[in-house]
């Protein structure tokens, strides 16, 4: 970001400046409180858990002295700072984004939103995009209210085109982040169960994802899966072209000829007016193939041939806690536990079959906002472990109980182990894991498994 006065910061967040007696100008921008410093302009967000504002203090301590707030008490006793009132510090933060990416004039923007995929899709926009056009995205998973307006701050004024993600907890969430990044092309990856437990039904997350389109027009593009059940068969209004991805003769790109080799990667066909194209992935998971694919037809709107996208796609490395494989004393593990959803579940289920080893193991855990049929879908993903030969299911934590019950329902009892809590399996580490097994961890990101991922690596190592 470039510097920004401490007036120009003012007006941007449309607040009011109650004191001045820090540096002139900001650099950066910063909403945590343990790493922001000098130079930064902290905003005190106020959020579903915690308030910001009881941070203040720290903040100036560590050298940061910008605050934008809005609780007059945060600031009793603040000297040596600059102090900017906000009616609400969120708000501000989205002004001021939306304002700064105006002003930088990046012309080509691609948001992504969808139940699953978006940071994968997010990813393979990008390295196809950065083929043609000095290309900004976010440096991890910033896809809210909050993170969207951080990741535009990272852009410079040299970026000739940007690839957003757009996420959503609550409704009226995308409206809001598609008001700031006001994208010239959409993409829909599905609309699945994912936050079902907040919106109520499918048909509500539908309707929010179509929210990405609120500020398209004439010369705007929506790029949509067209294998999604919901979103092939509702009718989407509005005056912009609509590109259907999928495995239908119907759609305007066809997939076909999926090829799963596990952790080497995936490979498929792509046809786009009558040509065909063999497309190579090097990371895992068949579902990938349309991820790509999604992201090949929305940068095709900015003239990214597919022989460019496919240059694109092979430089590609995704957002950690995705698919990754760790290899480490002759067993593999693959690191997926940066989300979990049902159809993430069976395919990175499907990956693990397919990657070559001695047995396949799952460590499962919970997933979050399903709604009232959260058991049934837990039960499920079990089950599908069972019948899909894996060898050992392990389920772990909160919600996974039901996994362990699906898993027994078509498994022996003693291919199945669940412990309540992650902590109650690692001293078993050694007697469960052999030589030539292959591993793949997987949950909702609350449940932290990643540091199951990082316990079997070190206790391997020990080895």
């Amino acid at each position: 970001m470039r510097n920004i006065t401490i007036e120009e910061l003012t007006t941007l967040t449309g607040g009011k400046l109650v004191k001045k007696e820090g540096c002139q100008s900001v650099g950066s921008v910063s909403t945590d409180s343990r790493t922001c410093e000098k130079g930064d302009v902290f905003f005190a967000i106020v959020g579903e858990f915690n308030d910001a504002h009881r941070f203040i203090g720290q903040v100036v301590e560590r050298g940061c002295d910008t605050v934008v707030i809005s609780e007059a008490a945060a600031a009793e006793g603040l000297a040596g700072c600059n102090i900017i009132m906000a009616e609400d510090t969120t708000v501000a933060l989205q002004k001021m984004a939306a304002d700064y990416l105006k002003e930088l004039g990046i012309e080509k923007r691609i948001a992504v939103t969808g139940s699953v995929g978006k940071t994968s899709t997010r990813d393979m926009a990008y390295y196809i995009m950065s083929e043609k056009y000095y290309t900004g995205r976010p440096e991890s998973n910033l896809n809210s209210d909050v993170g969207v307006p951080l990741a535009i701050f990272s852009f410079n004024e040299k970026m000739e085109a940007a690839v957003l993600e757009t996420g959503m907890d609550t409704k009226g969430e995308i409206h809001r982040l598609e008001n700031i990044v006001r994208p010239d092309v959409g993409i829909i990856t599905n609309v699945g169960i994912s936050h079902i437990e907040r919106l109520g039904s499918r048909e509500a997350i539908l309707k929010e994802k179509l929210c990405i389109t609120d500020f398209f027009g004439p010369d705007n593009t929506l790029v949509i899966n067209g294998d999604n059940d919901m979103l092939s068969s509702c009718e989407i209004k509005g005056d912009f072209h609509i590109v259907r991805v999928g495995t239908g003769e119907d759609c305007d790109y066809i997939i076909s000829d999926i090829k799963d080799f596990g952790e080497k990667g995936i490979s498929f066909c792509l046809t786009h007016d009558g040509a065909k194209h063999e497309i190579k992935l090097g990371i895992p998971g068949a579902h990938n193939a349309m991820n790509a694919s999604l992201a090949v037809a929305a940068c095709a709107c900015f003239g990214v041939t597919i022989e460019e996208a496919v240059r694109g796609l092979g430089k590609i490395r995704l957002t950690e806690n995705r698919l990754a494989v760790h290899e480490v004393c002759g067993i593999k593990v693959i690191d997926d536990t940066y989300n979990a959803a049902p159809d993430s579940m069976k395919s990175a289920i499907m990956t693990l079959v397919n990657t070559k080893g001695k047995r396949k193991i799952a460590i499962l855990g919970g997933m979050n906002e399903l709604g009232p049929d959260s058991q049934k879908y837990h039960v499920e993903i079990g089950r599908f472990a069972g019948e899909n030969k894996v060898d050992l299911v392990i389920a772990m934590g909160p919600k996974s109980d039901k996994v362990a019950e699906g898993a027994r329902e078509v498994m022996p009892s003693d291919s199945v182990l669940y412990f309540a809590d992650k902590n109650e399996f690692y001293p078993l580490i050694h007697e469960t894991l052999r030589e030539g097994d292959v591993v793949l961890v997987k949950a909702s990101r609350s449940m932290e498994l990643e540091t199951v991922v990082d316990k079997i690596i070190v206790e391997q190592e020990k080895k």
